[in-house]
């Protein structure tokens, strides 16, 4: 009987063991913790195998500390966050100060951002130092971090499941292009890469106060997106990188989009009561830019338009640095770009519709 026992258990857990096996690879690298990285924890057919952090919006360790702080509301310790660049490869504070002396005002510029260049509804971020101590609104972490630097585990990771991983990046590119660098084989050992970033064209879509003040920044600017501007020298690197495939989802889809205080309650609703917490103080008004990214991965039916480019990222200190560059096979420069699937237009009540599904997936599950 004992025998029969530790035979069944054995079973139990070679099927447990094949039934994660068939779920989708992810790493969510990125600069936080927010409805995008909830996404993804909560669908069931994912299995997110860790957080890299990098600087972006934020300093590597305050993304850090909101990665875990959001990984132990989502009841998901298990979730591995491993920390990244805390600076770009070339680009600087100094160097973009320099650069708006010479060339004009960034609207967002992330860790660097000390206030808004015109009134605009959104908060101000409070401005720290890349070292400073970090304490959280919603709580300090009790967790800690791997310790591991981010571009080893990436490698180490796609080296262990080759073919297996996509990469699901909605941050500057820093540790993508760190990890590239320190080994060549990197970028081909992934399954995909899927990014938000980049910009090609977008316009105002939606008719209110927050739409009209996050469009105004493409107006004059159609090329010029933050993740890419932060650290344009790791897009270049990234992009001309060997990838078996690519995804990008630059900002024009999400014009579209918004992160409404009604989405989020419909969220709340639907969402564990610790999560739904979380959930409902989230400041409202931003366009869905992540969500996206996770959304068409999650579901490609959502894409109702998209083309294939040819990309890079202006790496030259002039006024069109960190801007998107763009081109058809044909017109292409040749000198390493890989062929991208550019999405430029989603069903955006589809993806409100999967993004409150997924809220109440681990309730069902338990």
């Amino acid at each position: 009987m004992r025998l029969l026992s530790i035979i069944l258990l054995a079973l139990l857990s070679v099927n447990a063991a094949q039934a994660q096996d068939g779920r989708h690879k992810v790493i969510i690298d990125d600069e936080g913790f927010a409805l995008m990285h909830l996404m993804l924890l909560q669908a069931p057919e994912v299995d997110v195998l860790g957080i890299t952090t990098v600087s972006g919006n934020v300093w590597a360790n305050r993304a850090t500390a909101m990665a875990l702080r959001g990984l132990e509301i989502a009841g998901r310790t298990d979730v591995p966050v491993v920390q990244g660049a805390t600076f770009p490869l070339l680009n600087s504070e100094k160097q973009t100060d320099r650069w708006e002396s010479l060339y004009g005002k960034l609207t967002w510029k992330g860790a660097w951002m000390k206030q808004w260049v015109e009134t605009t509804a959104q908060s101000t971020p409070p401005y720290f130092g890349p070292t400073d101590p970090v304490h959280l609104p919603e709580g300090d972490p009790t967790t800690r971090p791997a310790d591991e630097i981010a571009a080893n585990f990436l490698i180490r990771m796609v080296r262990r499941y080759p073919g297996e991983i996509t990469i699901i990046a909605c941050g500057p590119l820093t540790n993508l292009a760190l990890a590239q660098r320190l080994d060549p084989a990197f970028a081909g050992l992934a399954k995909e890469l899927v990014y938000m970033g980049g910009s090609l064209n977008p316009r105002q879509t939606l008719d209110n106060v927050s739409a009209a003040q996050f469009a105004r920044e493409f107006v004059n600017t159609p090329r010029r997106e933050f993740n890419m501007r932060f650290d344009p020298e790791a897009a270049s690197i990234v992009s001309r990188s060997p990838w078996r495939k690519i995804t990008i989802v630059p900002v024009d889809p999400s014009t579209d989009t918004q992160r409404t205080k009604a989405l989020l309650d419909r969220m709340a609703k639907a969402a564990p009561p610790q999560l739904a917490a979380y959930i409902r103080a989230m400041e409202p008004g931003f366009p869905l830019w992540d969500e996206i990214a996770a959304g068409i991965w999650l579901d490609p039916g959502l894409i109702t338009r998209h083309e294939t480019l040819f990309i890079d990222y202006n790496t030259q200190f002039g006024a069109g640095y960190g801007d998107m560059l763009s081109w058809h096979r044909a017109y292409r420069p040749d000198l390493g770009e890989q062929p991208a699937d550019v999405v430029e237009a989603i069903d955006t009540k589809l993806l409100e519709t999967l993004m409150v599904r997924l809220m109440a997936e681990r309730r069902k599950a338990n």
